[in-house]
């Protein structure tokens, strides 16, 4: 389905934290939003998730208006939009299996979720998504304490439970190290790839967005400033996102956080890291 938004605006007090943006974007792209800091790119994923409501505005998916919906609708949304963010927002004293199987939450009722009652094929797609990201191993630990990289994962499996239409990630690497972003960057692209689902990440680095996204769209002071391929960002798409000079000073692309997923590096000790295999979910539950 198309996913559309048309002049969406979100104003506190006399700013606008976006700006009159209108895009659209067809199923199954993998999409990277960058920007400085403050260029309004999270204010635009959570209003597309409808946890920060448009001041004006359109968003709609299909024939479906989002951003107008209430009530179960919009718990229906949230359920096929799923959010993934740079705390994790995980539970830590609970076990990563249970974390992951709040993700069903929404496909239940009311009285299931009260009583914390999954049922085994539940159990069963939980384990699945955690086999497929590499990490069931950590299953009955509790969340908290894993390291940020796994807490990471397990914050995708659980959207992977939520069977979404779309996955938006805000800064999903900014406080990981380059294994693990990488790992997790994997991830989100094979999701992607492998179930043919719209990715949109926000991301702090361009050469995680040049790697790993068919399509960037650059903000800056709340308004898409760029949108095109990763071969269309120039030098003048850099200053006009980030607001260096013409030749991107200031912008170092070799120091980032996903340096060690560069495609042609030499390095024999980069290649001898492990990568987890990433397995479509069907295949994992076979």
């Amino acid at each position: 389905m198309q996913f559309r938004l048309d002049n969406l605006t979100r104003q506190f007090g006399s700013q606008k934290a976006v700006d009159s943006v209108s895009i659209e974007i067809p199923t199954g792209q993998m999409v990277g939003v960058i920007g400085r800091s403050g260029a309004g790119k999270s204010t635009l994923l959570r209003m597309i998730n409808r946890l920060v409501d448009p001041t004006s505005g359109s968003i709609r998916f299909g024939d479906v208006e989002i951003s107008t919906l209430r009530g179960a609708a919009l718990r229906n949304w949230q359920r096929d939009c799923a959010m993934i963010f740079q705390q994790f927002n995980l539970v830590p004293r609970l076990d990563v299996l249970t974390n992951v199987l709040l993700g069903r939450l929404n496909h239940r009722s009311t009285a299931l979720s009260m009583l914390n009652i999954f049922s085994r094929e539940e159990r069963l797609m939980a384990i699945a998504a955690l086999e497929r990201l590499g990490i069931e191993q950590t299953a009955l630990q509790a969340a908290g304490t894993l390291s940020g990289g796994q807490q990471q994962r397990v914050a995708i499996a659980r959207a992977l439970m939520q069977s979404p239409k779309m996955v938006l990630a805000d800064e999903p690497i900014a406080s990981l190290d380059p294994l693990n972003a990488k790992i997790v960057m994997d991830a989100l692209r094979d999701i992607n790839e492998r179930e043919g689902i719209t990715v949109i990440t926000n991301l702090h680095t361009l050469d995680t967005a040049r790697n790993y996204c068919e399509r960037i769209i650059g903000m800056a002071r709340g308004r898409v400033v760029f949108d095109g391929a990763p071969s269309e960002l120039t030098a003048d798409a850099v200053h006009e996102i980030y607001g260096a000079d013409r030749h991107g000073a200031g912008i170092d692309e070799t120091m980032t956080s996903t340096s060690i997923n560069i495609a042609h590096q030499d390095n024999d000790a980069a290649r001898k890291i492990p990568s987890p295999g990433l397995r479509p979910l069907a295949a994992a539950e076979a």
